[in-house]
């Protein structure tokens, strides 16, 4: 079993950057693809970004391509979402996941958090 644990959410203007974190425990971190998907009212769920278990490999939403970045410390058990120039389009709950690559579907998620974007 691997538990995770979404931080650093809220509120945030238009033009305006969030770093979201996810805390692992349990399996060993760096056996994972880690990843971050979101959810906004009404719609699907939707992949956003996704870093290999090194960090090699990072794959990202073409909405958020250029604005978003995902890394891993591996040491810390820990998997960022750095979120710049923010639309009130990214308003959504973004959940954390643990996947054994990058492109398959996840096995673990968290409990998700709320980015709320104002204009």
């Amino acid at each position: 079993q691997v538990q995770l644990v979404e931080s650093g959410g809220g509120w945030v203007q238009a033009g305006g950057s969030l770093r979201l974190s996810c805390a692992a425990s349990g399996r060993t971190f760096s056996g994972y693809a880690m990843g971050w998907f979101r959810q906004a009212p009404g719609k699907e769920r939707e992949i956003v970004a996704a870093i290999s278990r090194l960090g090699r490999t990072r794959n990202y939403a073409d909405s958020v391509k250029g604005r978003f970045t995902v890394s891993r410390d591996n040491a810390k058990n820990t998997v960022y979402l750095q979120m710049n120039s923010l639309k009130p389009e990214d308003t959504a709950v973004y959940y954390c996941t643990a996947s054994k690559t990058p492109t398959q579907a996840p096995d673990y998620w968290g409990q998700g958090i709320q980015v709320t974007v104002s204009s």
